[in-house]
């Protein structure tokens, strides 16, 4: 019984580890790039911008994944 709770816990530490990830890269990004990030994806619903930041959670969910594997 101590095992599954073992890993509910590894599993939890990198889902938090995986969010704080992405917050951190969507901040990074939106200081790189020219204009707020935010306001180009809700309110001028900018499609490149919105794909921009959809590879960069994959990417993240694969490395988060690697490293739980």
């Amino acid at each position: 019984m101590d095992a599954i709770w073992t890993n509910v816990a590894s599993a939890a530490v990198f889902a938090g580890l995986g969010v704080l990830l992405f917050v951190v890269a969507f901040v990074v990004l939106d200081l790189l790039t020219p204009g707020k990030l935010w306001d180009e994806i809700g309110e001028k619903r900018n499609q490149a911008a919105a794909t921009l930041m959809g590879c960069v959670a994959i990417a993240l969910g694969i490395i988060v994944a690697a490293a739980i594997h």
